[in-house]
């Protein structure tokens, strides 16, 4: 599971619980006992949030505090920093011919 994949779509729930929120404050003298489409859409909400907190968990890496994870990205970064030297010292090396037998 990577960053890009974890569901973050909850932004048009919030939207549509402000909307019913103000569309109830002025319609609350019409159907003051009426179940409003508010309250069906916080389950809804909190359910979309704990999907989100769990995928967020499985990430590799959230484990680290931002320090270590740092740590282990300047690392990583020095690596391949040795790595592309190494392949450049060896592109540009001599070849030898080897006789094939």
């Amino acid at each position: 599971m990577t960053a890009e994949t974890v569901n973050t779509d909850f932004l048009p729930i919030i939207y549509d619980i402000i909307r019913n929120v103000e569309k109830d404050t002025f319609e609350s003298s019409q159907k003051p006992l009426e179940t409003t489409d508010t309250n069906l859409k916080i389950p809804e909400l909190r359910t979309k949030l704990q999907q989100c907190r769990e995928q967020i968990q499985k990430l590799p890496g959230i484990e680290y505090t931002k320090e270590e994870q740092k740590r282990r990205l300047d690392a990583l970064r020095e690596q391949l920093v040795q790595k592309r030297q190494l392949l450049l010292k060896y592109k540009n090396m001599c070849h030898f011919d080897i006789p094939k037998i």
